[in-house]
């Protein structure tokens, strides 16, 4: 296709983006259901084919993974504003150039977190408090799925510049491919070779590189600026891109590298109740993943609405995208969380045997699940706020609320009321999170107009981007 055509394909947002929310959104949710489904599905086997050390031993790899995970949704993050705003410009230069740069970005970071995670594996597990009965298959888990992680991250940047450009099918459709394999490939490896647990990370790698193969060959075949061919052999990684991408990014990553460090700390008082508990614990987040991706999938979806708006020069309408992302929270995640609460007896029997380890993580379950529907409300905020260049003081809130409120609560609450206490401190730890970033939204809200913020702002649209 030529480039005429192709820059064509960047139309800016939609004439009234507050409106398409509720249908944009719809994406967005079933894209994480997806994401949802593959872990439930990883979950599901160990449990049946390993048992209840299988979900422990993956359960105590978790909050790792999570945290490095934290450096790819900050980059994500980064890219998908840097898109969505390209995008809302009408500047398909400038989202190729945003592409190469999220995407060298994410080899890079995979490959350097490869090599350090795999050699420290020995010592992330014991640090941990690994129960000494899982610690061997622990180790072993924990080495493959960070020689995954190049694969991962580079993945996760591909779906994340989707988004941002508005073109939220194609990552659902790499996503449902994933799952495909992923739900062939991991019985056949933990089962069927010596790999065991560690069978999940090859089914990882094989799933993210279908993934990968299903995002490009529809973006060549709908001709989106971001396909590999026409235009891309000017578009250079750009470090002018780099270090935009990077202050939008980094206060989401360490906002998620806050919450894996507190996922680190609520593990270690888990461990102390021994390999069971980490198996309740490891089940009850598999089904919380699920009550937790309408909450996400709204703060992606305000994300990237208000980006489109900002790249369009079109700030009025933030107000309106924000209203109807809160609005749409109070429903759907509302009924997800209702839902949760009522069946988990029921959910958590695909992964543990009815009996103590069952009643434990029903517990964990409806103990957290109320939470999620503050936490999304605060996604919303959230993602308003980054999209318009407000990044730093939101994360830095939400870090705030991790440090001063959740970890003293687990640890008071653990020691007074045992495991069932070290959970409480989640809920009020989004509640703490919420009131701030309302607060500040609200200051912005009055200070700033629009969160008007100098050198962010693309301008009218069909005006170059900054770095182009």
């Amino acid at each position: 296709m030529n480039e005429p055509e192709t820059t064509t394909r960047a139309a800016g947002p939609a004439p009234d983006a507050a409106h398409a929310l509720p249908c944009a959104a719809d994406t967005p949710v079933l894209t994480h259901a997806l994401q949802s489904a593959g872990g439930l599905l990883d979950g599901f086997w160990l449990g049946r084919l390993l048992g209840v050390h299988g979900i422990a031993t993956a359960a105590s790899f978790f909050p790792v993974f999570f945290g490095l995970l934290s450096l790819i949704i900050g980059l994500g993050a980064g890219a998908t504003v840097l898109a969505g705003q390209a995008w809302g410009a009408r500047d398909a230069a400038q989202v190729r150039r945003v592409g190469a740069t999220a995407f060298m970005a994410a080899l890079g970071v995979g490959l350097a977190v490869a090599v350090a995670g795999a050699w420290c594996a020995p010592w992330l597990m014991q640090a941990l408090g690994t129960p000494p009965d899982i610690l061997p298959a622990a180790i072993r888990y924990a080495r493959a799925m960070l020689l995954v992680m190049p694969f991962v991250f580079v993945a996760w940047a591909g779906l994340s510049l989707s988004r941002g450009t508005g073109d939220a099918l194609s990552p659902m459709w790499s996503l449902l491919a994933a799952t495909l394999v992923g739900a062939v490939c991991t019985p056949l490896l933990v089962a069927g070779t010596p790999l065991g647990a560690a069978g999940v990370a090859v089914s990882a790698l094989v799933a993210q590189l279908a993934a990968l193969t299903v995002l490009i060959r529809r973006w060549r075949r709908d001709g989106h600026p971001l396909a590999p061919g026409a235009g891309w052999q000017d578009c250079r990684p750009s470090a002018a891109i780099a270090k935009r991408m990077l202050r939008i990014g980094l206060p989401a990553a360490l906002q998620m590298l806050a919450m894996a460090l507190a996922e680190i700390v609520l593990l270690g008082l888990v461990n102390r109740h021994g390999s069971s508990a980490t198996a309740a614990y490891g089940a009850a987040t598999q089904v919380l993943s699920w009550v937790q991706f309408p909450a996400m999938s709204l703060g992606i979806a305000a994300a990237i609405f208000s980006a489109h708006a900002v790249g369009a020069g079109r700030r009025e309408r933030l107000p309106a995208i924000v209203g109807t992302g809160l609005r749409l929270n109070a429903v759907v995640t509302t009924l997800f969380v209702a839902a949760a609460h009522l069946l988990a007896p029921f959910a958590l029997r695909v992964f543990l045997e009815p009996g103590h380890v069952l009643e434990q993580a029903v517990t964990i379950v409806r103990t957290v699940a109320w939470g999620v529907v503050l936490l999304g409300w605060s996604n919303v905020l959230v993602g308003a706020m980054r999209a318009s260049g407000a990044a730093l003081v939101p994360a830095l809130l939400s870090m705030a609320a991790i440090v001063a409120v959740e970890l003293p609560l687990a640890v008071a609450l653990e020691a007074r009321f045992g495991l069932a206490g070290v959970f409480w401190a989640c809920p009020a730890a989004f509640l703490a999170m919420l009131v701030l970033h309302g607060l500040y939204y609200r200051h912005k809200e009055k200070e700033d107009g629009l969160f008007r913020q100098p050198g962010v702002a693309l301008g009218a649209a069909g005006s170059r981007a900054p770095g182009a």
